[in-house]
């Protein structure tokens, strides 16, 4: 039973990197714009978090750090796609590759870096509980904080009028600016917050989750977290759930070797990925399920007054 509790509490502490970043993603593409650099803004927060542990032995700074790189990245992407008006799908993914080779370029002088000693985390009185406590209370306090986040986002969106204002962005941009709201400037705000979630979840990787730097250590979450918006068909709750699920999934691999399951390292390794396609498959069966959830204008440039 101790093994199904720590299967349990690996698969919350997988989960929540990806939930971090879909959330993120999703925040994106609720107001229209989709962002194919994930993984390269998660590598560039992953190597400045951990660099920024390193030096000055602060988790916190780490992640301010990790949000920072994220966010500066989006900004970087916001600005080519809203006012450039260059590809998003384009130039999504020669952000993930710039930021794939200059992490790793960063990041060489780092790879036998070791972090000051990790804190261990426990919510007293409930951490003691046998196998309940050690799979479900003995978590870093961001994995609390990333469920609080999905249900705050849920009463954002559809629950006040800033999210009524964000989602129409995303909905019909030409309505929202006909009524006066600057609908580049919601998409560029919607833009670097969503990155700057891509960053926390590259810094949780290699701060809390590994914690090392190795390069290309994110090893496509960011592409996971991509799919897990169309999977949870644009709802904050569903990309938790399907976070969790994609989390267990990834760490079935270990289990599997834990008790003695003769299985190719390799056909465990795959897991995560052969899951994301069969989803996506079996979901893509169901095209007007998928048109009547995803934002009408998501990934289609805007131009004020055309």
């Amino acid at each position: 039973m101790e093994s199904y509790a720590l299967l349990v509490a690996a698969t919350l502490n997988a989960g929540t990197v990806l939930a971090i970043a879909s959330l993120g993603l999703l925040i994106n593409e609720k107001a229209g714009i989709v962002n194919l650099g994930a993984e390269g803004m998660m590598l560039c927060a992953a190597i400045a978090g951990f660099a920024t542990v390193v030096h000055t032995g602060s988790d916190s700074l780490g992640f301010v750090a990790g949000m920072l790189a994220g966010g500066l990245m989006a900004a970087l992407f916001g600005a080519l796609v809203i006012w450039l008006n260059t590809n998003q799908y384009a130039t999504g993914l020669a952000l993930s590759l710039f930021g794939a080779g200059f992490s790793a370029f960063v990041g060489v002088g780092y790879v036998q870096e070791k972090m000051p000693e990790r804190p261990t985390f426990a919510i007293a009185g409930l951490s003691d509980i046998p196998l309940v406590g050690s799979a479900l209370f003995k978590h870093h306090p961001l994995v609390y904080l990333t469920i609080a986040f999905a249900g705050a986002l849920v009463w954002f969106l559809y629950r006040t009028r800033s999210g009524l204002i964000l989602r129409s962005v995303g909905e019909s941009p030409e309505s929202a600016h006909a009524l006066g709201y600057p609908v580049r400037w919601i998409r560029l705000a919607c833009v670097v917050a969503g990155g700057a979630l891509c960053g926390l979840a590259g810094a949780y990787i290699s701060i809390i989750y590994t914690p090392l730097w190795v390069e290309g250590m994110v090893a496509g979450k960011g592409w996971i977290a991509l799919a897990l918006t169309t999977f949870a068909t644009w709802r904050p709750g569903r990309v938790l759930l399907g976070a969790y699920l994609f989390g267990g999934v990834t760490m079935l691999q270990f289990h599997f070797q834990g008790i003695g399951v003769e299985v190719p390292s390799q056909v465990l390794s795959m897991l995560p990925y052969v899951a994301t396609i069969v989803v996506l498959a079996l979901i893509s069966r169901n095209p007007a399920w998928i048109r009547i959830n995803m934002p009408a204008s998501i990934g289609k440039p805007f131009y004020p007054g055309s």
